[in-house]
């Protein structure tokens, strides 16, 4: 039997959390899988729901009650190490708990294991949920990631992780930063299955413009050696084309990407493996609902 276990972050959303174990629970799975999830609660300052639940097709269900806040990435990244290192698991299965994330394609996860022969299986974006003036931004920056470091990157956090992957993970210091910039970095193969960005179960999408920008230069800041390189060669190139018609205009490429190296260099600091080695630290207590 494969063991699964479910890694959910959460801050004051327990009611979406709540439906979603409702949902996960209700899945046909092959009993050949022993699903578990585990909530990482990010310092929430909202109570969460009190609910007796059955959870019949679950084997067990925690919460990590963090100590203070620290972010979606880190709490993704203090899940991985929690169960590395005190969970007995086959498989991790990181993913929102808005409904962003639909929780039926678990089984089409599920129904890769048997071919992937150990290696991590991502959820590739085929469409998404939000507006089109969102849209083409995404694509922007899907765009940008690829010119500046050579990487397509079509996943978040939606993935499968054998245990091999979740090993190199949480010896890797970009995982305290960037979910999927650091899968990139310590994975070069990749198996996907076809994922459709759902919309949240209550309220609006937090996925805001300014959370997109920094996800996507947090995902550059993992490969900055390659992207400082190439911006390099982007301002010689671009001033040598310029030198002629120079203007306040034709400088604002520049000024913008002199701005994102500026950036990814602050972001760079925040992956600190010595945080990340004592991040169970920071767990207040571990709660149970099954």
């Amino acid at each position: 039997m494969s063991k699964i276990k479910i890694l959910i972050p959460v801050y004051n959303d327990w009611q979406s959390v709540f439906k979603l174990i409702d949902e996960i629970n209700n899945l046909s799975i092959d009993p050949k899988f022993q699903l578990s999830i585990i909530i990482v609660n990010d310092g929430s300052n909202h109570d969460r729901l009190v609910e007796e639940k059955s959870l019949e097709n679950l084997y067990s269900v925690k919460i990590l009650n963090m100590k203070i806040n620290q972010g979606h990435a880190r709490c993704i990244a203090t899940g991985l190490k929690y169960i590395h290192e005190k969970e007995d698991f086959d498989y991790v299965i990181p993913m929102d708990g808005d409904g962003e994330d639909r929780p039926e394609e678990i089984n089409d996860f599920l129904d890769q294991i048997k071919d992937a022969d150990e290696r991590p299986i991502v959820g590739e974006r085929i469409k998404r949920s939000e507006n089109l003036l969102f849209k083409i931004c995404y694509q922007l920056h899907k765009l940008i990631t690829l010119t500046f470091t050579g990487k397509t990157i079509k996943f978040g956090n939606f993935t499968c992780l054998p245990k091999t992957t979740v090993e190199k993970m949480i010896n890797e210091k970009a995982t305290w930063n960037s979910f999927s910039g650091s899968l990139t970095k310590v994975e070069k193969d990749l198996l996907s299955i076809p994922s459709i960005r759902g919309n949240r179960y209550f309220g609006p999408s937090k996925m805001s413009f300014y959370n997109l920008i920094k996800h996507s230069l947090s995902i550059l800041s993992v490969f900055r050696k390659t992207f400082l390189i190439r911006s390099a060669l982007f301002i010689t190139l671009y001033i040598l084309l310029i030198k002629t018609n120079a203007s306040v205009i034709t400088a604002i490429p520049l000024i913008f990407l002199l701005i994102a190296v500026y950036s990814i260099s602050n972001l760079a600091l925040r992956e600190n493996m010595e945080e990340f080695d004592n991040s169970l630290k920071n767990i207040l207590d571990i709660s149970k609902i099954k």
